[in-house]
């Protein structure tokens, strides 16, 4: 059984849509998405630097257009090679070759959206207005994130708290993301938890998935009551608990949430072997949830979708893993 996941915040770099570009069809997708959502992504993901892809008004919709695109080359109308039109929407043969779809942070836009529970579209237009909340609650205070390599997550957990610090992101395999004041992190970085090896910051602007957030949640609470939603069409793992949600409501009620909320990547990762994944594809740019994988997934193959040169051997992939999987009314792996 496949699973399909999309990256969060910090996977951007510099010209990292440039290759994609290449492929029939994703010039006009991205000027037509480009222009729902307000922000050239065309600009900012061949020739924008570092420090300009690093706001998250930008980051975020960019992540989100890459992955769709790197979908639709794998599940799109267009067999596959990237066609389909600027304007098509959903991604026809994904249900068929994919047991279950997540992202991490911002990438369960992505998922969700290759699940059908919205359109591209409605996508584009929903991770701007969450980038733009984001980085405007971020600007409040001086704040940010640090990834925590190494540590018994239950003491690097205590030694946060000790420094008003939250584990914003739980990814497993030895990693856990803190997230809180610039002075919070430098004090951090001056005491590093027992058994910590290193302590890295992370090029995202500000303390997500965390009390710092709480204006975002408010402003995107009011956008998502309008944009119309279906159900799942595979089955969707969240990361407030790693739960499988099968309504499109709940999708995106635990959407709006997250932005304030831990990521528990480490609890999606069990749902995955709960499910008997086999087989992973990180959607582009691919390679910080499969580097995770790795490490916490023995036995499961990984491909990550870095340039369209990855393609072939995803495809490759989906031939030996894809399992067609019926999704149920409403399933949870794990009470909310």
């Amino acid at each position: 059984m496949l699973v399909l996941v999309a990256p969060g915040q910090g996977a951007q770099k510099p010209g990292f849509l440039t290759p994609w570009l290449d492929l029939p069809g994703v010039t006009e997708r991205l000027t037509w998405w480009s222009a729902v959502s307000g922000l050239d992504l065309i600009h900012y993901g061949t020739k924008a630097d570092e420090e300009e892809i690093r706001d998250t008004a930008v980051a975020q919709p960019l992540l989100v257009a890459a992955g769709l695109v790197a979908a639709h080359a794998l599940f799109g109308e267009g067999g596959g090679d990237g066609g389909g039109g600027a304007g098509a929407t959903g991604l026809a043969e994904l249900p068929n070759r994919i047991g279950a779809v997540a992202g991490h942070s911002v990438g369960e836009i992505t998922a969700a959206a290759a699940a059908g529970v919205f359109t591209d579209e409605a996508a584009m237009v929903l991770v701007r207005r969450r980038g733009l909340a984001m980085a405007e609650a971020a600007s409040r205070t001086e704040t940010g994130m640090a990834a925590i390599l190494g540590g018994e997550q239950d003491d690097v957990v205590a030694h946060l708290d000790k420094h008003g610090l939250t584990p914003a992101n739980v990814n497993g395999a030895g990693q856990i993301v803190a997230a809180g004041t610039a002075e919070q992190l430098a004090a951090l970085a001056e005491d590093k938890p027992e058994g910590v090896r290193r302590v890295v910051p992370l090029k995202v602007a500000g303390a997500f998935h965390t009390d710092h957030m709480a204006p975002a949640v408010a402003a995107l609470e009011t956008l998502v009551a309008g944009i119309p939603v279906a159900d799942p069409r595979t089955r969707y793992v969240s990361n407030r608990d790693g739960g499988v949600v099968a309504s499109g409501a709940g999708v995106i009620e635990r959407l709006v949430a997250q932005v304030s909320n831990p990521v528990r990547w480490d609890l999606c990762m069990e749902t995955f072997q709960e499910l008997g994944a086999t087989g992973l594809i990180e959607m582009a740019p691919g390679g910080t949830l499969t580097g995770i994988a790795k490490r916490a997934l023995p036995g499961v193959t990984n491909v990550a979708l870095k340039t369209p040169d990855d393609l072939d051997t995803a495809r490759a992939l989906i031939a030996e893993h894809a399992v067609p999987v019926d999704t149920p009314a409403e399933e949870e792996l794990r009470e909310a």
